[in-house]
């Protein structure tokens, strides 16, 4: 028996599945922790060494028996991590975080020097925002310029995880599109961007290779650590958004995943760059071999989240209270920004409950509308997808939001489309299994292209397919929505 391995390492947590391909089954998983440092200023950091922690952590778990098994590796990795190495591969300093915003004054500094947010886009296909990786690493010259000085390597967290285990440093061109120092049309670093920062940041980067060939294969010492076989393939990875579009099978023109996560994010294949002349959908390149144009926002199941907390209420409890309000809960409209917000642009925004009444004022209204919330943020990504030519089929929900019965409901009668729940829990890591196999086969001298393996490997669930009445009220309630989010938005500025 033969098996690949994915390994995703999310903001909260690592994870690893172990599948055998031939049965079309995982086999095995392991879960481990992973803590955050975060301050008001909008730090959100985490240490290397917890990443190698973690990652033995489930390694262990596994059986070693089952270890022995496995002939090739995907990792996937929390997108736009700064991890800042020096000539050793030892940190200089803290990993900067995807949902870090304390870069903003960074961002307008690499913006001015673009000659502003339009030629930036037309530059490199992404404007500055606070997520991206660019705006960190000038954050630490101006910030931490002991550590700046020792700097040698930029990494993402899934390349520091492929250097665990292969001692090789390399980038693949989805995770790399996303840290807005990359030309996402010529598919190469930007030196433009590179140079704006500082005349050694290009020398930093890894070299890039295609997202079907191999990152480097285990090393002796990494074989030893995590009870692997020296030598087991390690495919080129990526970052989660573009493992978790191969773990839900987008990877076709015209389908999308939706995540429904801490953070929400909205993404489909294309053969083509798109590019968004509004920023609003990031032109991320995927790690399938195409483009993976992306909206992300910072703030999904944060209100359910609090809104759950502050009732005192268990999920399903929750789910029960929201039910029982009608679509658009009664006039209800919630701001979810608790965290400040990517999608639209609002690093200082704040959460807000609009279109209270003496009439609507209560716990059912209140809970449904903290759930429409996070799809009205997805509405404005599938809108720049139609806008740019984009013609959707179908959404693949997956995320911890998925799980709801509800909130799979209000997710096809907002956007409108057919939606469908993988079977499998963890899309990333599933991603990375995927990629590790196509990898596998591509070195055997199979050819195999992906969409076929993700065919045959990506088990979906029933269609729930959106309801016209409720469609149609939809509409009327993200235009209130939408309202509300222009009339406040200046205040976030």
């Amino acid at each position: 028996m033969r098996t690949v391995c994915g390994i995703d390492l999310g903001t909260q947590s690592c994870k690893v599945v172990v599948y055998d391909y031939e049965k079309k089954s995982i086999i095995a998983q392991s879960q481990a922790p992973v803590d955050i440092i975060a301050q008001n200023d909008g730090t959100r950091e985490q240490k290397t060494e917890w990443y190698d922690a973690v990652v033995k952590t489930c390694f262990d778990k596994i059986d070693k028996n089952v270890k022995k098994n496995i002939a090739a590796i995907g990792v996937s990795g929390q997108q736009h991590g700064f991890v800042p190495l020096d000539e050793k591969g030892k940190p200089v300093y803290n990993v900067k975080l995807w949902c870090d915003t304390s870069t903003a004054a960074e961002c307008e500094e690499l913006t001015k020097a673009a000659g502003g947010e339009k030629k930036l886009i037309e530059k490199a296909g992404l404007p500055m925002r606070p997520g991206y990786t660019a705006p960190k690493v000038l954050w630490l010259k101006k910030h931490k310029p002991n550590a700046f000085a020792k700097l040698q390597h930029i990494l993402l967290p899934h390349n520091y995880i492929n250097f665990l285990l292969t001692g090789e440093y390399w980038a693949e061109y989805g995770d790399a599109s996303g840290t807005a120092l990359f030309d996402v049309r010529e598919r190469k670093w930007s030196s433009a961007v590179c140079k704006s920062i500082s005349a050694d940041v290009e020398k930093f980067l890894p070299p890039l290779t295609t997202s079907e060939k191999t990152a480097g294969k285990v090393s002796k010492a990494a074989a030893a650590l995590y009870g692997l076989n020296e030598g087991t393939l390690v495919s080129s990875g990526g970052g989660d958004n573009m493992m978790s579009a191969i773990g839900t099978g987008a990877v076709r023109d015209g389908f999308l995943t939706m995540s429904l996560g801490t953070s929400g994010t909205l993404f489909g294949f294309s053969n083509k760059p798109v590019i968004d002349p509004t920023g609003n959908l990031a032109a991320f390149c995927s790690s399938s071999g195409g483009w993976l144009p992306l909206l992300c926002t910072m703030n999904c199941t944060v209100a359910s989240e609090e809104f759950r907390k502050l009732m005192g209420l268990d999920v399903k409890a929750f789910d029960e209270e929201a039910g029982k309000s009608p679509v658009g809960a009664d006039g209800i409209s919630i701001l979810p920004f608790f965290n400040g917000e990517r999608t639209p642009n609002l690093p200082n925004g704040r959460a807000s409950v609009n279109g209270i009444t003496a009439a609507n004022f209560n716990r059912k209204n209140l809970a449904r509308a903290a759930l429409e919330s996070a799809i009205f943020g997805m509405r404005i990504g599938l809108d720049g997808f139609i806008s740019l030519g984009f013609k959707p089929k179908e959404i693949r929900l997956t995320g911890g939001g998925s799980k709801s019965k509800l909130w799979q409901s209000i997710a096809a009668n907002v956007m409108n489309l057919p939606v469908r729940i993988p079977t499998g829990s963890e899309a990333a890591a599933m991603g990375g299994a995927i990629q590790a196999l196509w990898c596998l086969e591509n070195s055997e001298g199979k050819k195999s292209l992906i969409e076929d393996l993700a065919d045959k490997h990506v088990a979906l669930g029933a269609s729930v397919k959106p309801d016209r009445k409720s469609a149609l009220l939809y509409n009327d309630a993200y235009a209130v929505y939408s309202k509300y989010l222009g009339a406040l938005s200046p205040l976030y500025k």
